[in-house]
């Protein structure tokens, strides 16, 4: 996936885009290295280095926790609901 296509995904621009792996590079978070593969040489691989991938592991395990208790809050927010819907039915029907 080239730079443009990236910045196109996520919905920033190129200059944007290569402003956010370069500081990413800088941190040690990403590794630049040439695409052998590819026939233009002007390609670049960005990799994640061991760093890297233990801090999209943190950030990841980070937003589960957060979506869990979001989760479990809305759940609690049914419930309530639920329980003064069927008070609020029960007490019509008296």
């Amino acid at each position: 996936m080239s730079q443009r296509e990236l910045a196109e995904a996520v919905g920033v621009s190129v200059g944007g885009m290569h402003y956010v792996l370069n500081a990413l590079i800088n941190k040690g978070l990403v590794k630049l290295g040439n695409f052998t593969a590819a026939e233009d040489k002007r390609r670049y691989a960005y990799v994640l280095t061991p760093k890297g991938i233990a801090r999209k592991a943190a950030l990841t395990r980070a937003f589960l926790v957060r979506k869990m208790e979001e989760y479990e809050a809305l759940r609690k927010e049914i419930e309530a609901l639920q329980i003064d819907l069927d008070t609020d039915t029960a007490r019509k029907l008296s």
